[in-house]
């Protein structure tokens, strides 16, 4: 895995996978993530797609932000090189802040910005209903309420979710050939590598793909009920929400309804831009999110 993840910035002068992996064991199990930089701690949180990491999610943006920040790029568990997370145990929500406080306590950082895409947006946005004083910025990309289902539309699942849970099913290229490209507007950033790349990283942890099926069984998440919307309008950390005006796996009016409750946030949509904002739109992104969080 990380021989095809490192050969898109070999060369470049940009950090590595193998150089910036780390691992430490906490109360929430043997945990990996990717450092790099000095300055304020940034902490990037994937989505939740079959082979997902956030090397792979955010590497367009490790580098240039690592210029300014801290960036560490945590693989919550149940993903990538993390340990396992059972959802009918734990649901991936809760497990996934329970593992950022972890990391955060582990590493001996006070308090830190959450970057997060999609479930790692609703991680982060949980993250701030519960630890809101270890936290500095929160900002989301194609994220949507801290609910299972608000991955569903008045249909049922999204297009885009109904791709991601058939690629739990059957992690061949082909069903990430389709992942991919329900991912993004541009279906030129869909190429064979990427789909090959992603297909081996879910291969590598079969039982990451099972315990997520899981959840669908036992869905486990956390309900937009009055009190979860009463929590979310007591947020006091500064907040960013980004949507693809494009997205076909949650759509914008996921982050208007944020905009609408969160008293100190801002959304920026991007045109022509589907649920990848941080690859889609990566020069405008990197500099849209240094400047939030070096303004606030």
């Amino acid at each position: 895995m990380a021989d095809i993840e490192t050969s898109a910035v070999a060369g470049t002068g940009e950090p590595t996978f193998e150089q910036t992996s780390r691992f430490v064991d906490t109360p929430r199990g043997r945990l990996h993530y990717n450092e790099v930089g000095n300055g304020q701690p940034v902490i990037l949180l994937h989505g939740s797609g079959p082979g997902a990491t956030s090397w792979t999610n955010f590497l367009p943006n490790i580098g240039p932000l690592s210029k300014t920040f801290r960036v560490i790029a945590l693989d919550v568990p149940g993903w990538g090189l993390s340990a396992p997370n059972d959802p009918t145990v734990t649901p991936m929500v809760p497990s996934g802040t329970l593992a950022v406080l972890a990391l955060m306590d582990a590493l001996k950082i006070d308090k830190a910005a959450l970057v997060g895409n999609s479930m790692g947006g609703m991680i982060a946005l949980h993250f701030a209903e519960t630890q809101n004083d270890r936290l500095t910025h929160l900002v989301t990309m194609g994220s949507g309420l801290i609910t299972i289902p608000s991955i569903f539309s008045p249909a049922g699942l999204s297009e885009g979710m109904k791709v991601l849970v058939q690629a739990y099913r059957d992690p061949s290229p082909e069903s990430f050939r389709n992942l991919i490209k329900v991912m993004v507007f541009d279906s030129s950033l869909a190429t064979d590598a990427l789909f090959e790349a992603r297909s081996k990283a879910a291969l590598a942890n079969p039982g990451h793909l099972t315990n997520f099926l899981k959840m669908f069984a036992h869905p486990g998440g956390v309900p937009v009920t009055g009190e979860a919307v009463a929590a979310l309008s007591k947020i006091k950390t500064p907040a960013l929400f980004i949507h693809g005006r494009d997205d076909r796996v949650l759509s914008i009016e996921h982050s208007l309804r944020l905009l609408s409750i969160v008293p100190n946030s801002r959304l920026h949509v991007f045109n022509r831009c589907g649920h990848w904002a941080q690859i889609e739109h990566a020069d405008e992104f990197n500099v849209l999110v240094a400047n939030f969080l070096a303004s606030n």
